[in-house]
C-alpha cells in the first residue's frame, strides 16, 4: 500500500511480506542479497560496494532492459538491527555528478504472516520526483517479496 502524504516532500509504502523480520533485514543489508531484488522490474545490478554501518557509504548502478545505466548513493545514518534502517538517497546525474538528497527510513515490524515493511522516504525538491520513486520502489518492492518467499 501506498500513502501519498499531503505533504509533496513525502514517499510512505508499506508492505506486508511473509518472511520474518530478521530475514528480510538481511535482503537490506547483505550484497548478495540486495542485487537480487534491488531497482525496478527488468534491472540488474552490474556494480555495488555497500558498507553497512552508522556512517558506512553504499553505491548501486543499476542497468535497464532498455540500456539505461543509473547510479544511487548515500550513507548510512542509522542501523538497528534487523528493526530500522534510514540511510541518504541521491542519484548521479549524467555526469557522475551526486544531485539532490532525500533520506530514506525503512523499518521492520513482526506482523501476522510476516513482516510489515515500510519506505518512508522524504524531502523530495519535487512532486514529479516523489511519484518517479513511488514508481521504482513499488516495482522493487514488488520484486522484493518474490524473492524474500
Amino acid at each position: 500500500m501506498t500513502t501519498i502524504a499531503a505533504d509533496d516532500t513525502v514517499l510512505r509504502i508499506e508492505r506486508l511480506i511473509a518472511t520474518p523480520p530478521e530475514r528480510l533485514f538481511e535482503f537490506w543489508t547483505q550484497p548478495a542479497q540486495i542485487v537480487r531484488w534491488f531497482g525496478p522490474d527488468g534491472c540488474d545490478i552490474p556494480s555495488h560496494d555497500i558498507d553497512v554501518r552508522p556512517g558506512g557509504a553504499w553505491r548501486i548502478t543499476m542497468h535497464s532492459a532498455e540500456g539505461g545505466t543509473r547510479t544511487v548513493s548515500g550513507v548510512y545514518r542509522l542501523i538497528d538491527r534487523p528493526r530500522k534502517l534510514v540511510f541518504t538517497w541521491g542519484w548521479d546525474d549524467d555526469k557522475g555528478v551526486r544531485g539532490y538528497e532525500t533520506e530514506v527510513t525503512v523499518t521492520f515490524a513482526a506482523a501476522p504472516g510476516g513482516t510489515r515493511l515500510t519506505v518512508l522516504q522524504q524531502h523530495f525538491e519535487t512532486l514529479e520526483g516523489r511519484d518517479r520513486h513511488n514508481l521504482g520502489w513499488s516495482s522493487s518492492l514488488n520484486r522484493l517479496e518474490r524473492v524474500a518467499k
